[in-house]
């Protein structure tokens, strides 16, 4: 497991070196006191800007996990008990049907695989695996301040979750990859903010999740609430070439509505390399690679990203 990390680091890397000619030979973006309008954004940061009215974008993200172990209650590494992979398909579809309003759309396909797994519920050791849709979310976005010179663009959300992942019926022999959603509806209000200081383009995302009571596996369970904590940065290159770096947290400790949560407290908090290649005002590109580096109580995972965005 761990040769095939290196290996994909060293991938990612040495496409990165080898593009470093190419992008310090191409021309700036013209005005460097507004954003260029055609960069793709970050690869798990939200944006702040909302996509205007009538316009239309269809992005997919392709994301595959290589679980190397989990966090342990005081935030140590431990071992995974076997091989976990998760190839994460999220379709997201992005409309503006209002000035300063935007819908999104987030219809994921997931896929897990399980080799030489040792879990307590599954005695022996064992390989599957299972795939199919997992929960879908819509958000609801308003951007009630305009960026100024003072002033990032300030943006409310909403998101709505609901669960069309498989959580009823698991079977052990699945060795838990069957799973494929939370089995709760959840809400998210939040806040999303950006700022142009060129060359670079900033943002942030604070989220607040609340989950209703699920039944997963025939167990009735109430998760904590989440708090998302997520920041970004692009160094806009030239037109076409866009480095990226992220930090992304996600924190579940307690409960403000309903039932006190049965479940541990986790958190998990990493950091994101990407490049982005912004071939036009319609199509877009980026990869990147996902580092989870500490956490408790959770799978930490090193995890490869594409995307590709077409707007209208």
């Amino acid at each position: 497991m761990r040769s095939r990390l290196v290996f994909l680091s060293l991938i990612f890397c040495g496409i990165f070196l080898a593009l470093s000619p190419s992008l310090a030979a191409a021309p700036g973006f013209s005005d460097p006191e507004k954003p260029p309008p055609s960069t793709i954004g970050p690869l798990i940061t939200d944006t702040a800007v909302p996509i205007g009215q009538g316009n239309f974008s269809l992005q997919v993200l392709a994301r595959l996990f290589f679980t190397a172990g989990r966090f342990s209650p005081n935030w140590r590494r431990v071992s995974s008990q076997g091989d976990f992979y998760s190839l994460q398909l999220p379709v997201t579809l992005t409309y503006g049907p209002f000035p300063n309003v935007e819908m999104l759309l987030v219809v994921p396909y997931v896929h897990n695989w399980a080799r030489e797994a040792r879990l307590p519920a599954s005695p022996g050791v064992g390989s599957a695996a299972f795939g199919g849709v997992g929960d879908t979310n819509l958000y609801l976005k308003y951007q009630f301040f305009e960026e100024t010179a003072l002033r990032p663009t300030c943006t409310a959300l909403a998101g709505f979750g609901f669960p069309t992942g498989h959580h009823l019926r698991l079977n052990p022999l699945k060795l838990g990859t069957d799973q494929l959603g939370s089995g709760a509806y959840t809400f998210t209000g939040g806040l999303n903010l950006s700022k142009w200081l060129s060359p670079v383009y900033l943002y942030a995302n604070l989220w607040y999740t609340v989950p209703t009571t699920a039944t997963v596996g025939g167990n009735r369970i109430h998760d904590r609430d989440l708090v998302t904590l997520n920041l970004a940065a692009e160094w806009v290159l030239t037109r076409q070439w866009t480095i990226l770096g992220e930090f992304y947290s996600n924190w579940r400790a307690g409960n403000l509505l309903g039932p006190r949560s049965q479940q541990p407290p986790r958190a998990l908090l990493g950091v994101v390399a990407g490049l982005e290649y912004n071939l036009s005002k319609n199509w877009s590109f980026a990869g990147g690679l996902a580092l989870d580096l500490a956490g408790k109580n959770t799978p930490y995972n090193y995890s490869p990203m594409l995307t590709c965005k077409y707007s209208f």
